[in-house]
């Protein structure tokens, strides 16, 4: 990028002087770090389930190139296409997570899933970002005028994909929508009895949830005390981190992997923890945290409320995703099926979190005054 001078008027040079290089720096190595242990992890997980060693590998490194695009296209577009696009995404997956109710193949017990030819598709990754953008839009669109219904508008987005998600059942996911909603009516400065009704809301789905839902009410009574059932997952991952240390067994030296499940999904930084250490865990973190921060940063610096909410929000939506899987790594928080931005395996996780780092670029892309009111 050293031959694109700040005189270059072509789309590559725009677009190189714009958008946050710490921010495309670290989630290139982000996803570098999800090809080297998902060869590191994946191999023992298809040997066990009689696949080919490399087959989780190639999988994975055939999304990496559409990713990349992906996240290049978005970052070009304006705040303005930015929602437009947000609505399309929308519809079509909200179409497709409806979808899965009728025609999704039962796994674990949940629907979350479609079956495309060869390929299955988990339309929930990509509403996600698609309603934070729109509930960003409404929530700015109120604030400028009044007299625009949009927090009904808001919550209506909220009730309807949240809605969805329980029936499949997916309370992961409607964890996280759930709180990153949360984070956006209070930026957006909705007055303190939306707040208290939307707190109250969530706090009795959650106690409903616990009291009619057994499997999430074991999960936590589990956390709480482990003697109330099975914690082989949690427990083996806590043993891998010891096991660890600071600088880790090794690349290929260790044994979690061979019989944790979900070693190269939801587990796969106790993986990282065991074969590469202390050092490797604190990096990752830091390279999740570098992103989250300087989106943050960057929205508090616009002028545009929409930019604000919205990329405050993808940022919080990406940051609390991987704080979710940590947490349940090192047994902080119970149980629950939430993939590491970039760094676990899985195909329609990698694309849509090139969606939403694309869109988050985009938003925080430095743009002149006049831009910034467009």
């Amino acid at each position: 990028m050293a031959l694109l001078s700040r005189t270059d008027r072509s789309l590559l040079a725009r677009w190189w002087w714009t958008v946050d290089h710490w921010s495309v720096a670290c989630i290139a190595a982000l996803i570098a770090a999800g090809l080297l242990l998902a060869l590191a992890a994946s191999p023992a997980v298809a040997h066990r389930i009689g696949l080919e060693p490399f087959y989780f590998v190639y999988r994975q490194l055939s999304f990496v190139a559409p990713s990349l695009v992906l996240i290049f296209a978005i970052s070009l577009l304006g705040p303005r296409d930015v929602r437009r696009f947000a609505l399309l995404l929308f519809v079509g997956s909200f179409i497709l997570l409806m979808a899965t109710l009728i025609v999704g193949p039962e796994i674990k017990g949940a629907t979350r899933w479609l079956q495309i030819g060869a390929f299955s598709i988990e339309p929930s990754e990509f509403v996600k970002p698609s309603v934070v953008v729109l509930i960003a839009a409404v929530l700015a669109e109120r604030n400028r005028n009044p007299a625009f219904p949009g927090t009904a508008l808001a919550v209506a987005f909220y009730v309807a994909v949240a809605g969805v998600l329980i029936l499949q059942p997916d309370f992961g996911q409607t964890l996280l929508l759930t709180v990153v909603c949360a984070a956006l009516f209070f930026l957006a400065g909705l007055r303190w009895y939306w707040m208290a009704g939307f707190g109250a809301a969530a706090m009795a789905g959650a106690v409903g949830t616990y009291l009619l839902v057994p499997h999430v009410a074991s999960r936590i009574d589990r956390f709480i005390n482990p003697e109330h059932g099975d914690t082989f997952q949690v427990s083996t991952a806590l043993s891998a981190f010891m096991q660890g240390g600071l600088t880790g067994v090794g690349p290929g030296e260790g044994t979690v992997k061979f019989v944790l499940p979900d070693a190269h999904t939801d587990f796969i930084f106790a993986v990282a923890g065991e074969e590469f250490g202390l050092g490797a865990c604190m990096f990752l973190i830091l390279l999740f945290g570098v992103i989250v921060v300087r989106a943050l940063n960057r929205a508090l610096a616009e002028r545009d409320h929409f930019v604000q909410l919205a990329a405050s929000g993808l940022a919080v939506m990406f940051g609390l995703q991987a704080f979710i899987n940590i947490a349940v790594n090192l047994n902080l928080i119970p149980a629950k099926g939430m993939t590491l931005p970039f760094v676990s395996y899985g195909g329609s996780s990698m694309l849509a979190l090139a969606l939403t780092t694309g869109m988050l670029l985009a938003l925080t892309r430095r743009r002149p005054p006049t831009a910034q009111k467009r």
